[in-house]
């Protein structure tokens, strides 16, 4: 195999089929990518098994062939390169040779016979909407997903299908994220778990705000195609948490609050919060939130953030940390925060109404 590629369409290509390598493996096959040629074009694809990403792109093939390549080693060292043509090649023996002008590395190899190979996109039912759309809808739940793989389900996000309306939720047990989607034609009824992986993957697909992506489902896949990518994930097996069960009834108190002045006084008091657990404490009376926090070690917070309220002089304790997920992941200019009581669920939401978006936080003991 033998091929000459712009460095910087090379690099986008190992760095997305990168994503979906594994970290560790105790198969190094699926810590390798592996790279193709065919008359005038090239693959590169990565796997962990359960996910497979492929990108194809054009460049000037000497010699067709295949090899599989550390996918890190690869990476770092095309990442590391000047922009101009890179000369890979791989002539049989247990080492490929990358180069530009007066740059050489010589990397070990494995044979490309051992990969699994990339599986046929599902095709059972298809979702299809703008990409924004898609990325903003990842981003306002993504953060909410639990990384705790003893239980798996939680490691994703639900999504479901009914009528027209497209729904993704994320919780870890400690929080709640749903976001709503209206969809332009009525959808069959569907609920999978995405894995947060492929999602983040798909996020990084080359597609315009405007361009429609379509997801398909089957086979207990997910799968993306579009511009010379693949996207193929098997979805997470299991009983996602019946999560409308914690959402809470009528609020008995409301705050509204500017999301910007906020999120900058809640990152100051942090900085004391980190010592405690993250742990900070907002307190309404009259027309201003205090912000504050106290550790051991650094000493006390004291912030005050403007607030309309109705009913809400009360107190509550937050790990701070979650409520800056939520504020960093949403556009809107003021915020609501629906209370009961201090020391049931609170409900976090864009003030405006121009997305469907539902926060739910656990409050920590005062």
């Amino acid at each position: 195999m033998r091929f000459d590629c712009p460095r910087k369409e090379l690099s986008d290509a190992v760095n997305m089929a990168n994503m979906a390598v594994a970290n560790r493996s105790a198969l190094k096959i699926f810590m390798t990518l592996k790279i193709e040629a065919q008359k005038n074009s090239i693959r590169v694809v990565g796997s962990d098994q359960s996910m497979w990403i492929e990108k194809s792109l054009a460049c000037l093939v000497e010699e067709p062939g295949s090899a599989c390549i550390s996918a890190k080693t690869l990476a770092d060292i095309i990442n590391a390169m000047p922009d101009g043509d890179i000369h890979l090649e791989a002539n049989g023996s247990q080492f490929s040779k990358v180069t530009m002008g007066a740059s050489e590395y010589q990397l070990q190899m494995m044979e490309s016979e051992d990969f699994i190979e990339l599986p046929s996109l599902p095709s059972e039912t298809s979702v299809k909407l703008p990409m924004k759309h898609l990325v903003d809808a990842i981003n306002s739940v993504i953060f909410a997903v639990s990384p705790d793989s003893h239980r798996q389900v939680l490691t994703g996000v639900l999504f479901t299908c009914k009528d027209n309306k497209l729904q993704l939720v994320a919780t870890d047990t400690h929080r709640l994220a749903v976001r709503s989607l209206d969809l332009p034609t009525p959808h069959e009824d569907m609920s999978v778990i995405v894995p947060e992986k492929a999602l983040k993957a798909i996020k990084s697909l080359p597609l315009g705000d405007d361009d429609e992506v379509e997801l398909r489902f089957g086979n207990g896949q997910i799968g993306v195609e579009c511009n010379g990518a693949k996207i193929v994930s098997q979805l997470l097996q299991g009983v996602f948490p019946n999560w409308e069960r914690i959402m809470p009834g009528e609020p008995t108190r409301l705050w509204t609050v500017e999301s910007d002045q906020l999120e900058e006084k809640i990152k100051r008091t942090m900085i004391i919060a980190r010592d405690s657990g993250n742990r900070i404490k907002l307190q309404a009376d009259g027309d201003v939130i205090t912000i504050t926090a106290r550790s051991e070690d650094r000493g006390d917070a004291h912030e005050e953030v403007p607030v309309i309220a109705e009913n809400g002089n009360v107190a509550l304790a937050f790990n701070g940390k979650y409520i800056q997920d939520f504020l960093s992941s949403t556009d809107s200019p003021g915020v609501k925060i629906e209370i009961t009581e201090n020391t049931r669920p609170v409900v976090f939401k864009p003030a405006e109404a121009t997305t469907d978006s539902v926060y739910v936080v656990m409050p920590m003991q005062l």
